[in-house]
């Protein structure tokens, strides 16, 4: 299996790919993913190729699509076979393809078709530097975790991958892009950065990166770092002016974020940009253990054609969010306050989500194909994050057990991850994982039984024991009024006047008769003086009602114009939770090891 990929032409956003078949079946089929490992969502890649031909020597072959992404060859056996197609390619995500005369980015789901019959196979890539820099103001380099065969100065030249998995596991990035590596633990780490500017400090993100890399080898394998299950690795950051998101490989990851979140030359403080950043870094690295390897059951192996269902991402992306963070102030790149503050941001974000009320964290996994991933006005009322409520089950699971060491030997949550990772993998394969196995770690730890817990907070839907779990480790809560948002249950854009973006059940909003899509113009205010007042922000609501708690909203709803009857909540009807450390000493004993 040999893919010949070029630049077709950059200005129209067009790859060229030749899929070279040598031993093909009778009648081959071919056919493009649907998904891509990571973010649960059909995509329909294949609706990007356009153009498909074939051959087999001077002969040209018969193509007969199947189905939205089949295709069946009209083809020989065992005669070397030739497919060549154009993919177009204009999305700046990390999950599909992108190609203009700046920059180049693809991951194989997008681009590269899979044989039927064939995906155990070796898969070679050949990337064309000719064609790619042709248009290039300046040389373009490739970066990638696939092996190279033979490759020049730059990157391009081929590839091979150990069977299809690998080759669309391993993204490819191409251009004039920054470039640097650090060594952790033994193992060469390579980032590279498109879209920085001058201002980048690429010195400060390779060391903060290397600590990060280091804490989470050292976090999984101790002294035993040679059992790691990657020999080297691959940062690939896209800094546009707005964006943000990662999506983790086997042995690298693709990320996306501000340029302005960068850190700067001469500035030795982090913004909470860059923050978040470190924290993005963080969980992409993480999952190079936990769902890369470690991994549901029921991915095993992938099923490209179609949604592959699993309750089980509470774990694998719930567990790495709270760890990113974690091992940021492991690191030593935040602190105890902003550790805690971060958490504080996850703790209300999960409590002002009315949707945790009727969906447990099990649902929101095997549903997220229509749920998270296809969110819409109305999905804060019917789903939770399985990302913030599944970190918050991990905080409940690490501070249960630090309460309950065994024989004088304190247990936490790393005892639980580490188990789990000598049960279920040898280091190098995939390790399939279910909810059985971590019950069955945690009985092995703790001697007692664990299923009344993973009951409650996995499959319920009631709140998480929070509160008391944190006082018992120095952390008490503190109630604040919550904004004016929340305390009117909606969520809003300001631009010249307020836009209802969604209305929260039970709430102010939702029993005045405000609904998403909806225009707040203004309001009346009745009493001895009435009068009518025009919105631009919310906060114009308590500057013109003043002590008044019953107003009319006057809403534009489908150009027509509605008077609603709103009573505005007082400050402590709703409020917000603010952590605050009681006991230093406790603290630290928790986030430090």
């Amino acid at each position: 299996m040999h893919y010949r990929i070029e630049a077709a032409d950059p200005h129209a956003h067009l790859y060229g790919v030749t899929l070279t078949i040598d031993r093909p079946q009778a009648g081959q089929r071919v056919s493009l993913p649907v998904w891509i490992a990571g973010s649960y969502m059909v995509r329909e890649f294949a609706k990007q190729i356009t153009g498909i031909r074939a051959r087999q020597g001077k002969r040209t072959v018969a193509i007969q699509q199947a189905d939205k992404c089949t295709w069946v060859l009209g083809c020989e056996a065992d005669t070397p076979l030739s497919l060549h197609y154009q993919v177009h390619a204009h999305d700046d995500s990390v999950r599909t393809a992108w190609l203009d005369t700046r920059r180049g980015f693809f991951n194989g789901t997008s681009l590269c078709l899979q044989a039927e019959g064939m995906a155990h196979l070796p898969h070679q890539l050949e990337l064309v530097g000719t064609s790619f820099n042709a248009q290039a103001s300046q040389p373009w380099q490739v970066a990638t975790g696939l092996q190279p065969v033979k490759i020049d100065r730059q990157g391009f030249g081929t590839y091979v991958a150990a069977d299809y998995d690998e080759l669309v596991d391993c993204p490819v990035e191409m251009g004039a892009f920054w470039s640097g590596s650090f060594n952790a633990c033994g193992i060469t780490h390579r980032f590279v950065v498109a879209g920085a500017t001058p201002a980048f400090d690429g010195d400060r993100l390779l060391s903060d990166a290397q600590k990060i890399c280091e804490t989470a080898i050292t976090f999984w394998h101790g002294k035993k770092r040679s059992q790691t299950p990657h020999k080297n690795y691959v940062f690939m950051l896209n800094a546009v002016a707005d964006g943000y998101g990662g999506l983790e490989h086997r042995n690298s990851t693709a990320l996306i974020c501000n340029r302005a979140d960068l850190p700067r030359l001469g500035d030795t403080k982090s913004s909470d940009g860059y923050t978040t950043l470190l924290g993005l870094i963080s969980h992409e690295y993480f999952h190079t253990w936990n769902v890369k390897r470690l991994r549901p059951a029921e991915f095993a192996r992938y099923d490209y054609t179609q949604e592959n269902y699993t309750e089980l991402l509470w774990f694998f992306e719930g567990f790495t969010s709270y760890y990113d963070d974690l091992l940021l102030r492991r690191a030593g790149l935040i602190d105890d306050v902003q550790y805690l503050r971060l958490l504080n941001k996850t703790i209300n974000q999960v409590l002002q989500t009315p949707g945790r009320k009727v969906h447990s964290v099990a649902q929101s996994s095997f549903e997220t194909w229509t749920k998270y991933y296809r969110p819409d006005a109305n999905s804060p009322n019917l789903t939770v994050s399985y990302y913030t409520k599944g970190a918050l089950i991990a905080l409940c699971l690490d501070l249960s057990l630090r309460q309950h060491g065994v024989k004088n030997h304190s247990l936490s949550l790393d005892d639980v991850m580490r188990a789990l990772w000598s049960r279920c993998c040898t280091g190098k394969g995939s390790g399939p994982m279910t909810e059985a196995d971590v019950l069955a770690v945690l009985k092995d730890l703790t001697s007692h039984s664990w299923v009344p817990q993973l009951k409650a907070w996995v499959h319920g839907t009631g709140d998480l024991p929070l509160q008391q779990l944190l006082a018992s480790h120095g952390v008490s809560v503190q109630q604040e009024p919550a904004q004016l948002a929340q305390r009117l249950g909606m969520r809003v854009s300001e631009d010249h006047s307020v836009q209802i973006k969604t209305v929260l059940s039970g709430s102010a909003a939702q029993r005045a008769g405000f609904a998403p899509g909806d225009e707040w113009l203004g309001i009346e205010v009745a009493g001895k003086s009435p009068c009518a007042w025009r919105m631009k922000k919310l906060d114009d609501l308590l500057l013109y009602a003043g002590q008044v708690k019953q107003v009319t909203a006057l809403v534009s709803r489908d150009r027509q114009l509605l008077r609603l009857h709103l009573t505005i909540p007082n400050m402590t009807a709703h409020n917000t939770w603010r952590l605050v450390i009681d006991s230093t000493t406790q603290v630290k004993r928790w986030l430090a090891h």
